[in-house]
């Protein structure tokens, strides 16, 4: 019981900004700790709809109530899954062998793609959010909770690749992850997960949950052929690049179902 509560304080105190208590990361702590990752969509989603709930009792006007759900996972997650997608669109827009692929992840400096895929993974987002709101069916309809729901299986799948996907490199943060956990069992908990959330998803959002599913599927998929592709693995920055790219993408399937139902 001890390793686990350590496993999930690691899993927090690295993927999201709240406060947890401070030790020293023995490696038999880190074995089940990517397990607890999908938790973190547990926090964001249910903020999500605490503010969705606030947006609906004071009607908050459309951009104010959409731009603070593009910020909210932001907020709980400190960034780190943006700052790997900005670090990864300089790097997949550079062309350049995989070993200047590989530095290029190192450099703390961000490049004018990074910044003009940002402002595009934003608006795309904000949209899907206003189009969901403004299609009438908005907050009383389980289209935001397949959303929220959402950020609980972007990470189950990005855990499922952690553990599953070879590493781009024997160093960092990722790394440290993989070889530390029990992939076996961790694999089979975090399918567990993701398909739990995926049942749920479907179930309450039925043809909506069902696309919303198959979307972040497709990107999964791409995920790992991008990834191969370009880097020869994953890295801690892919790992972010792919929650962010899978969120959107749930976003995007999600408003075309909205859309659909006028």
């Amino acid at each position: 019981m001890k390793n686990l509560l350590r496993a999930f304080c690691i899993a927090f105190s690295m993927y999201s900004s709240i406060p947890m208590p401070q030790f020293k990361w023995e490696k038999e702590d880190m074995k089940y700790s990517i397990c607890f990752f999908p938790l973190i969509g547990i926090v964001i989603g249910a903020i999500c709809y605490g503010w969705c709930m606030v947006v609906r009792f004071f009607e908050i006007n459309l951009l104010a109530s959409s731009l603070l759900l593009f910020v909210i996972p932001i907020a709980v997650t400190g960034g780190i899954h943006v700052d790997g997608f900005m670090d990864c669109s300089d790097v997949f827009s550079s062309y350049r062998e995989k070993e200047k692929k590989l530095e290029i992840l190192k450099d703390p400096h961000i490049g004018a793609f990074a910044v003009i895929k940002l402002v595009v993974l934003c608006a795309v987002y904000v949209s899907c959010i206003s189009v969901i709101i403004a299609s009438g069916n908005g907050f009383e309809s389980n289209y935001f909770i397949v959303l929220f729901l959402g950020f609980i299986l972007s990470r189950a799948l990005s855990g499922i690749a952690v553990v599953s996907f070879p590493c781009a490199k024997t160093e960092g943060s990722l790394y440290t992850f993989a070889e530390g956990s029990d992939k076996k069992r961790c694999l089979s908990i975090l399918i567990k997960e993701a398909a739990c959330t995926a049942l749920i998803m479907a179930v309450l959002g039925r043809l909506c949950g069902v696309i919303a599913i198959v979307a972040a599927l497709l990107s999964f998929v791409y995920y790992h052929f991008k990834t191969r592709k370009e880097l020869g693995g994953i890295t801690g920055d892919t790992a972010g690049w792919f929650v962010c790219l899978c969120e959107v993408s749930m976003a995007a399937a999600v408003s075309i179902c909205a859309l659909m139902m006028l």
